[in-house]
């Protein structure tokens, strides 16, 4: 089997379940070397690894909150002291703290921005400056439909993720010198756990704002990640690729 990414070092933040979980098998099964991270669910994230191997891959967990600039930078030192390197940054970890803007917390806000934007940014700093040294590198930065479109009652959420698109675009343009790619995805509504476990009606109405009429698969969002990684994406840069059905065109 052809595995376009051996040898290669990835980390995905977020990567013990969802989405996640399928970024990690996918690039594994690539042939790259995950490593899971995870904040508080260790479990899940051993059990992405043995998803991994089971896949025909190598992974291992690492346990880090992303929103803690000294804990990121703690992590990375030991990236760098074990392997060296780091050739593929997935930044997929997210939260989200929904209700009317007028009645959230400053705490619910800042902790949004913390984890998926300022996570993000952390994570790829720390990272760009091992690839800035080998002058190659890939950095994804997993953002959301509605970072595009808006979405009522989730004003956190759609900023961090409108945020991801701009530094996506002003990493792309700084780090393009030394053939590091930055790019940015916005999944629409893809089937998780979360998605399975909504109102039946809810899911209807959802439905019918995507013209393809269902939900992605986090395997399809894994692809990709796998392909803007891969070599064959080398020449695609700063930019933001829908996944979502057509619902935001």
């Amino acid at each position: 089997m052809n595995k376009p990414l051996s040898g290669k070092l990835a980390l995905v933040t977020g990567g013990s379940r969802g989405i996640g979980r399928a970024i990690s098998i996918k690039l594994a099964s690539l042939g790259a070397k995950v490593l899971v991270n995870y904040s508080s669910s260790p479990d899940a994230a051993d059990e992405t690894v043995r998803n991994c191997v089971e896949a025909g891959g190598e992974a291992e967990a690492l346990g880090f909150s992303v929103g803690d600039s000294a804990a990121v930078d703690q992590a990375f030192d030991g990236i760098k002291e074990k392997y060296g390197k780091i050739d593929i940054l997935v930044n997929n970890a997210g939260i989200s703290r929904d209700g009317l803007f007028i009645r959230m917390r400053d705490e619910d806000w800042h902790k949004t921005l913390d984890i998926n934007l300022n996570g993000s940014f952390y994570c790829a700093r720390a990272a760009a400056k091992l690839m800035l040294k080998a002058k190659q590198g890939a950095i994804i930065n997993i953002s959301s439909v509605v970072g595009e479109m808006g979405n009522g009652g989730q004003v956190p959420y759609v900023s961090s993720k409108a945020g991801l698109l701009g530094l996506t675009k002003a990493m792309a343009r700084e780090l393009a010198s030394r053939s590091i790619t930055v790019n940015a995805i916005t999944p629409g509504f893809i089937r998780t756990d979360m998605t399975d476990a909504l109102d039946e009606k809810l899911k209807v109405e959802h439905l019918k704002a995507i013209p393809l009429s269902r939900y992605g698969e986090p395997s399809e969002v894994a692809s990709l990640v796998a392909f803007l990684a891969g070599p064959e994406a080398a020449y695609i840069t700063g930019q933001v690729i829908g996944i979502n059905g057509g619902m935001y065109m």
